[in-house]
Order: structure tokens, then sequence, then C-alpha cells
């Protein structure tokens, strides 16, 4: 592979910002994803050069009043709010209001979010009475910062507690995985009669659900009484998640069927189980030789997956493009669904996590 001097997350950024320029965003939560990850790794390494690339992706979505081209509050799609992740340092670095009341109009939709009856949100609109681990990454760090900017006790408590029903509703006590789905009306097809739980693991919903309990701890103030109760899922989490780490370092698509027909070894999972056991390590949550396992997952991607052109532009391959479940057509959650829902080069939903698992590497260092 080709050398950039450049520490590897920010030399990543960069290369996607060589691809991805203004016009080119949608408001959708893999596109603040990997903008938010940019905005990360240069604000560590103190590149000035990002900032500049993220403000104008941002900067004709949002108008004077806050509106948010493409953003439709109306769906309660709680994709739509992770976007918004970044509207916080871009309102602090430009000073510009429009940026807090986007912010503003997102918290609204979040205000108004259906809820299942055990008080966690719904997914979306068309997905009633479903929790998807998804979720509680799309709004959580979201609406944790913007409680703690707003000196809003009771919505801390509110993300806390969702947190805490979903881990204890979608946890499996025998693998100490957590379940991608739980419909509480038991109405869906993929829904377990008894248990209203999804029929498999997903690494990318599992590591969803880890990257939000740490991304909400840096708003949780130390003395809050739920706090030990997220730190204690993480340490948690990352025994029962390393006992399905393959050799390669990586983890399958669906991780605890390794022998399957058609399972394959997934990176966007990978690198979110990778922040988790560096952030976990760095915040003392977890033992430092945790870190170990991180590392391992990144040097595993970064052997399997990770070239580097002739222009020094990085590529990421083995990204699963998406997966949910319900719809139209029907997603039913079984292994050959997860199996054979399309891998897609640079997908942003890959690429974003594997910049901050960098980044935490780096840090760590």
């Amino acid at each position: 592979m080709k050398k950039n001097p450049l520490p590897l997350s920010l030399a990543i950024a960069k290369s996607v910002e060589s691809y991805y320029q203004p016009g080119m965003m949608l408001w959708h939560y893999e596109h603040g994803l990997v903008l938010y990850a940019a905005l990360r790794s240069a604000g560590y390494h103190k590149d000035d050069s990002i900032y500049p690339w993220v403000y104008s992706m941002y900067d004709r979505l949002i108008a004077a009043d806050g509106t948010i081209d493409t953003y439709r509050e109306g769906e309660y799609n709680l994709d739509q709010v992770n976007a918004g992740r970044a509207l916080f340092p871009l309102a602090d670095k430009s000073g510009e209001e429009r940026f807090n009341l986007a912010a503003d109009r997102l918290h609204s939709q979040l205000v108004h979010q259906p809820r299942c009856k055990c008080g966690v949100y719904w997914h979306k609109e068309i997905y009633p009475w479903q929790i998807w681990l998804d979720g509680l990454y799309m709004q959580g760090p979201f609406n944790a910062e913007y409680a703690r900017r707003h000196d809003d006790d009771a919505a801390i408590d509110d993300v806390v507690n969702q947190l805490k029903t979903t881990y204890s509703i979608l946890r499996d006590k025998k693998t100490g995985l957590l379940y991608h789905a739980y419909d509480e009306s038991r109405g869906q097809r993929w829904s377990d009669i008894e248990t209203g739980l999804s029929p498999h693991f997903w690494s990318r919903s599992i590591g969803w659900f880890c990257m939000a309990v740490l991304d909400v701890l840096d708003q949780v103030p130390a003395s809050h009484p739920g706090r030990k109760d997220l730190e204690d899922m993480i340490r948690e989490l990352a025994p029962a998640i390393a006992a399905y780490q393959m050799e390669s370092g990586m983890w399958y698509q669906v991780p605890d069927h390794p022998d399957a027909v058609g399972n394959y070894l997934e990176t966007s999972g990978t690198s979110m189980f990778a922040y988790m056991y560096f952030k976990g390590s760095s915040l003392g949550i977890l033992e430092p030789r945790w870190k170990d396992v991180g590392r391992k997952a990144i040097d595993g991607i970064k052997r399997v997956y990770l070239t580097c052109d002739e222009n020094g532009i990085y590529h990421l391959d083995g990204i699963c493009s998406v997966a949910g479940l319900g719809g139209n057509p029907y997603r039913d959650g079984s292994l050959k669904y997860y199996f054979l829902e399309p891998q897609k080069r640079d997908d942003f939903k890959g690429v974003g996590p594997f910049i901050l698992a960098l980044l935490e590497a780096e840090m760590a260092q």
C-alpha cells in the first residue's frame, strides 16, 4: 500500500474530501457521520483545512432561520437526527445562529417523537412500536449534547433511561450480545411472538449501540446516578463481543455464525468495536489490555480491506451498504437477508466509524 505521511485518520478524512464536495451532501446520518469524524480528527491533529470543507457542506443546507434542506421532521425518523452532531462545533466556531436554530429543529422532532410504552423512541413513524439498536446512536449523542448545552437534566435522564431500557430488553443473556431490534407490538413477521426480538445479531447494530453509550457518557456528569449503569454496559459488552473476534482481527456480519455460507468479515461493525475498546479504555471504563483487542481489529481492517490508490487516496471495502427490518420489499431478518445485502466501497457508514476508531487509537499512543 502506498504510504501517506499524515496520521491515518486524517489521511482518510482528506481522501473523503477529494471525492465528496459541496452539493453532494444530503441530510442523512451517514453524511453527517463522516463529516463529524473528519472534524474530530482535524481538531485533534490541529489541521485547519478540514473545517472549511465541512462548513461548505453544511452551508448549502442550513438557511438563516435554521430550516434544513432535505430534512423532513414529519417522518419522525431518528436517522435524520445524527447529521446534527456537527451543528454544535459549526455554531461554536462560526458564531452563526442558524446552526443553533437548526439544532433546535432537530430537538423539536425528539420532543414529539412517538415512543414505545417502555419509554424508548420508535425508530421511525413507519416502524411503529419498534426499537432498533441503530436508533440509540442516531439520536442519543445529539440529544445528550443538546441537553447538556441547555442545562436540561431531565433530558439527560431520558437519554440514559432509553439506553438502559434498550439494553435490558435486547440483550441475550446467553451470549451477552444484543439483538438488532424489538417489536413491542409483536406485529412484525421478523418479531418473535414471545420476546418481540428479531432473530439475529448484526455486528453494525451492536456497534451503533456501543458507540452511543460511550458518546452519551461524554455528556453525562460524573455524579449522575445512571452513569455507572452505562459504564457497566460497556464492561459487559467488551468480553461478550471479543468472544466472536476472528483471528484476522475482524468480526463477521452476523458474528455468531462465522461458518455460515455467505457470511463475511464486515468493516463497519469491526470499526465500531475497535472504537469501543479504545475509547472505553481511555475513559477508564475498560482495563488498558482491551486496547489490544481494538488494535487487532484496526490492523485486520487495514490488512483485509484498506487500499491506497496511485493518487494517495484511501479506499475502504467490506462495508455492508444497508440492513434493516420490515418495509417493502419485506426484510425478514434471516441469515440469508443479512448475507445478501450489498457491500459498498467507501460507504460512509464504514468510513466514518473507521476514522473515529483510528483517531481513538492515535490519541491512545
